[in-house]
């Protein structure tokens, strides 16, 4: 099975500075951490690495910091942060963006942001300024958020937007599951009436706490399928953020209290689960396992990640693992 892991997260918090990282992501999640995450079943893989909410004056460092790891560890384009509201300075920063040959898109993560700004006049400017780039914007939103998202997709055609995470529905657990809302279906169906628009199949784990079954996300699937269609969706792992919960089984690290850890399979079971769905359901599972990304991003002619490797003492979950909890 090949892959193209649209949304892949990398952090450093010793070279870049992070205000929300705490628990089990406050390590280092970078090149060694990535390797030894790697997707059980994939004959191939690549990943797009999806900025990782630094502070703003980190914008530009973490571009360049990815893109030096990029060759060696798969990662074929970067959807950079950006402030999309913030006038010259907005422009200025994109122009900055322009010179790193690696960066296919950005975001400005709305999920925390005050009602009515990604429609804002400020804000629809620097969006058509992205799509003058000829970038693509991720939306990550929370589930009230849709319907503006469908208005930014109306007001600026022109730009390619994908959908991160289905738009963060609640989903339950494994044990309590939940079903998807009308108010979640009927506002995903409007927002994929927008032709520029596609939906990343990502994040729901995280939604789950980590404790989550491939059944329990099928309708949740379903509805984006059926919003969207096969040929507008894509996987993503959200790595790591979506491999923090429960501690798996016959995991000779867990936590005696039970407390979230990090889950070393995750991120293959969740390409399993979908493209697992996506085989029963009769969809193309290559398109929605690499073949959309690939056209969205536009990243087709970059190769996979180099093979040689050299491993070294890292400062991340690794080292905790093998003792170094300092």
């Amino acid at each position: 099975m090949r892959v193209l892991d649209s949304h892949l997260h990398l952090w450093d918090p010793e070279l870049l500075h992070y205000t929300w990282l705490e628990g089990p992501l406050a390590w280092l999640f970078g090149e060694t951490e990535i390797e030894h995450a790697r997707i059980g079943n994939a004959t191939s893989e690549r990943a797009v690495f999806v900025q990782a909410e630094t502070i703003e004056d980190d914008f530009l460092d973490e571009v360049r910091w990815v893109a030096s790891l990029a060759a060696r560890i798969g990662v074929v384009g970067i959807v950079a942060g950006a402030r999309l509201d913030r006038g010259t300075d907005t422009t200025a920063h994109l122009e900055g963006l322009a010179a790193e040959p690696l960066v296919v898109g950005v975001r400005h993560n709305l999920q925390g942001e005050p009602d009515g700004l990604a429609v804002s006049a400020a804000f629809v400017t620097g969006a058509r300024e992205v799509a003058a780039h000829g970038w693509a914007f991720d939306a990550c939103i929370r589930a009230s958020q849709l319907p503006e998202v469908a208005r930014l997709a109306g007001a600026v055609p022109e730009l390619r937007i994908v959908l991160d995470h289905l738009g963060k529905p609640q989903v339950g657990t494994a044990d309590a599951p939940v079903a998807p809302t009308m108010e979640w279906v009927r506002d995903l169906d409007d927002l994929a009436r927008h032709p520029n628009v596609l939906c990343k199949l990502s994040g729901l784990p995280a939604e789950a706490g980590g404790d989550w079954s491939a059944e329990q996300m099928h309708p949740f699937l379903d509805a984006a399928a059926d919003a969207f269609g096969a040929e507008r969706l894509m996987w993503g792992s959200d790595w790591p953020v979506s491999v923090i919960g429960p501690a798996e089984a016959d995991d000779p690290y867990a936590n005696e209290d039970g407390t979230p850890m990090y889950q070393p399979t995750a991120r293959s079971r969740w390409a399993d689960a979908v493209s697992g769905w996506a085989e029963r359901r009769g969809h193309d599972v290559d398109a929605i396992m690499w073949r959309n990304a690939e056209e969205f991003y536009r990243v087709g002619a970059r190769p996979p990640r180099e093979d040689a490797r050299e491993e070294r003492p890292r400062r991340g979950f690794l080292g905790w693992l093998r003792g170094d909890r300092a």
